[in-house]
């Protein structure tokens, strides 16, 4: 074999490796029993979300007026109420199409509104190159939801990704929790960047080898 062709795919393994089996995985049995007491409560699937939603722009205001240690534990409990949304709806049988559009919708507000509250605190104390960095972090862990979505709505599969939704989550609000902002959105950045071009070179690989 040469050099070269072995080059090739080692790239090829590296730039489609993701970690969304085990992720699920783990997922599936920490949630599955909860869906199964959620079941028998009034509580939907979509207020769920909702209820989740509200619970995280509560964490991004603690964290907008400098509670970070408060805003980072709110931002995890948050994070794991919204894992109860789907694993109830497909538990109850209630998975809907406008479920799955919501619960996306509002994991974007998620992020954004956390992020903003971190640029807004940034931008009071003076610190330029933190509020920039805030920026750039939001945008940048946008694009790698956005890069999939938009792949999907051309029929195409991407949930390859090392650096997703729940890495970025994670980092964020223990950087909250520690006081170690401006080192954990710069991770994120930097990795999230690093994620939207592995998503990108699966897309368009997968486009090269369907022609």
């Amino acid at each position: 074999m040469r050099a070269g062709h072995f080059q090739c795919i080692v790239l090829k393994k590296v730039f489609t490796m993701s970690n969304s089996d085990w992720r699920r995985n783990i997922g599936v049995h920490f949630t599955t029993p909860v869906a199964k007491v959620l079941s028998h409560t009034p509580l939907t699937p979509n207020a769920i979300t909702l209820i989740g939603f509200v619970l995280i722009c509560g964490a991004a205001f603690l964290v907008a007026t400098h509670h970070f240690l408060w805003g980072g534990i709110g931002v995890l409990v948050a994070s794991i109420m919204d894992a109860f949304d789907g694993a109830l709806a497909r538990y109850s049988g209630r998975v809907s199409r406008f479920g799955a559009v919501l619960d996306s919708t509002l994991d974007r507000f998620s992020e954004g509104v956390v992020l903003l509250g971190i640029i807004y605190v940034m931008a009071c104390e003076g610190s330029e190159w933190g509020a920039v960095l805030g920026g750039a972090t939001l945008l940048l862990s946008l694009s790698v939801s956005y890069i999939r979505a938009r792949a999907e709505s051309i029929g195409l599969s991407c949930s390859e990704g090392w650096f997703t939704r729940v890495e970025r989550v994670i980092v964020i609000a223990v950087g909250l929790v520690i006081n170690r902002v401006i080192i954990a959105i710069a991770i994120v950045a930097v990795l999230s960047l690093i994620t939207a071009l592995q998503r990108l070179y699966v897309v368009w690989h997968k486009l090269q080898t369907a022609k």
